[in-house]
């Protein structure tokens, strides 16, 4: 990720961007993938880096130490200046690629860090209809956007676990938290093989929101006879 789209994210997130510029911001965000996900990596960074960074003099520190990378790496003077959201999350990204740890604080888990969708594949158990595939098609493409109306008209015709299930997660993944929950609520309420990673996933709705304490609640009631719960015990441990 280059300093010119760290700009644009915090001129966005500023609201410095002309209405033209914001409407053009937004369109990207829907349509390509890979951009609305560095969006959200630099919305984290930021509000870690804002939480950690409000003392003076460790604002100070770092700045020090960031003109220091500059020269040891790059062989020239950097002029610190009053930094910025996004220059304070392109140093941290410099400062994890030369692997300098010069700031030392327990960071609380991301979303990112867990959110590993699993591929849909309703096609290769025989005749689906053709709205379905499409769905199936957009989800593992990860325009969920495009997934999630596919979704709602199939299950106006046809409600199972499975359907509820990706439609969910296509709904958490742009941040749809309401709805999101509402269907992994449902399926938790019922018996399907789904109940177990509805659960999951309300708990990674809670982490995406930052409600930690609520993340960590879900996740205790999780039984660890759930085939994903190493990766349930690894963010309780991250999250104590």
């Amino acid at each position: 990720m280059n300093e010119e789209r760290y700009i644009l994210f915090d001129e966005y997130l500023q609201g410095e961007l002309t209405i033209e510029g914001k409407n053009d911001f937004e369109r990207q965000l829907l349509e390509d993938p890979e951009f609305a996900s560095q969006f959200e990596i630099f919305k984290d960074v930021q509000f870690q880096l804002a939480n950690k960074f409000g003392i003076e003099q460790e604002r100070q520190a770092f700045k020090e130490n960031l003109t220091q990378i500059s020269e040891q790496h790059f062989g020239k003077k950097t002029k610190v200046i009053g930094l910025k959201p996004w220059y304070l999350a392109v140093a941290a990204s410099v400062a994890v690629l030369f692997g300098l740890f010069f700031f030392n604080y327990n960071q609380n888990p991301v979303f990112a860090d867990y959110n590993n969708p699993e591929q849909a594949s309703f096609t290769v158990r025989g005749t689906v209809d053709e709205t379905l595939k499409k769905a199936e098609t957009a989800y593992n493409k990860k325009t969920y956007n495009k997934a999630i109306p596919l979704f709602e008209a199939v299950l106006e015709k046809q409600k199972t676990a499975e359907i509820q299930f990706f439609y969910g997660v296509s709904l958490l993944e742009e941040s749809h938290y309401l709805k999101a929950e509402a269907v992994f609520n449902q399926l938790k309420a019922g018996s399907s093989a789904y109940k177990e990673k509805a659960v999951w996933y309300l708990a990674l709705s809670k982490l995406k929101q930052k409600d930690y304490e609520a993340c960590k609640q879900i996740l205790e009631s999780i039984s660890e006879d759930y085939e994903g719960y190493d990766q349930v015990e690894e963010l309780l441990h991250q999250l104590d």
